[in-house]
């Protein structure tokens, strides 16, 4: 149980704090100047909220925070169907619970919006579908066999919350004006239960194309790791 609450608390902290940052910067509309410097603290907010669980909740649960995370974990044999499932619960209820805490914080401010990815109109560069299911199949292979790799070697492992935070930091910087970067389907879930019809209509995108991209990576990291061996 103590691992499902920590997963809990992680994603709690990632969807509130990386929301957050988001819908206090205004999100994102395209272009250069001002509002590439809101992708960066974003994508910042997002990546320290990575290095700051994978210290306060790695030993615990692993720090997973994202059921893409887990599934690819689930695939190279780190994770039991039963923790898998208990993961995701977590996850998810964590992630709501954020966005529920950001609701209230913006019902009680001028802030508005919860941080929901989208394509088409609701991209930053006008996204088409497809391209929102590439981007998002793309990083989150990228995220994962980062995951997958730093924490595979003891040499590396001790880093793994630093090399981690800053990969998530990488992805959302070039994919904040995709599609607001998904790259975990309980953080989009969340933040489109609290953004409305459209939100939720397209969300399906940003649950099951990091879980591809996630498959994806512990595939190709599982058949590098047996050539290597």
């Amino acid at each position: 149980m103590k691992k499902y609450v920590a997963e809990f608390i992680g994603t709690l902290v990632l969807v509130l704090c990386g929301c957050g940052t988001a819908v206090a910067c205004g999100g994102f509309t395209g272009g250069t100047g001002a509002g590439y410097l809101g992708v960066a603290a974003i994508a910042l907010a997002f990546g320290m909220c990575i290095v700051a669980g994978a210290y306060a909740i790695g030993d615990i649960s692993g720090c997973h925070v994202n059921p893409a995370v887990s599934l690819a974990v689930l695939i190279k044999g780190g994770l039991t169907v039963k923790d898998f499932v208990g993961y995701v619960i977590a996850q998810i209820l964590g992630a709501c619970a954020g966005s529920g805490i950001l609701a209230v914080i913006t019902a009680t401010s001028d802030l508005s919006g919860s941080g929901a990815n989208g394509f088409g109109a609701a991209s930053g560069v006008g996204l088409s579908m497809v391209g929102a299911l590439v981007v998002e199949i793309v990083l989150t292979f990228i995220f994962v066999m980062t995951i997958l790799g730093v924490t595979s070697n003891e040499k590396t492992a001790p880093l793994a919350g630093i090399v981690i935070g800053l990969t998530l930091t990488l992805v959302h910087l070039i994919g904040i004006p995709l599609t607001g970067t998904s790259v975990n389907p309980a953080r989009s879930l969340s933040a489109a239960i609290f953004g409305g019809a459209d939100a939720l209509a397209q969300v399906w995108v940003f649950i099951v194309a990091p879980l591809v991209g996630a498959a994806l990576a512990a595939i190709v990291h599982k058949a590098l790791y047996a050539e290597k061996k």
